[in-house]
């Protein structure tokens, strides 16, 4: 599928932006500094479990695609 490395990619973007986020905050000597890290740290855990969970939903509704993608890559093996 070629959906899924522009999308990877945007994702190590987006977690990488919400450690500098997260360092940001920590050093920051900013009123909101706590509130800004425990957004930064809660997105970091949140965002893959989300991205996780809509992954294995889309195989339990569309079974059958995916049998054919692995099926399609084991043949060209």
């Amino acid at each position: 599928m070629n959906w899924k490395r522009p999308l990877a990619i945007i994702g190590v973007i987006f977690l990488l932006s919400m450690y500098a986020v997260a360092i940001f905050a920590a050093f920051s000597n900013h009123p909101q500094s706590k509130n800004w890290l425990m957004a930064a740290v809660f997105s970091t855990v949140l965002v893959p479990v989300f991205i996780y969970a809509m992954e294995l939903v889309y195989r339990v509704l569309k079974p059958d695609s995916a049998g054919i993608d692995k099926q399609k890559e084991h043949e060209e093996k």
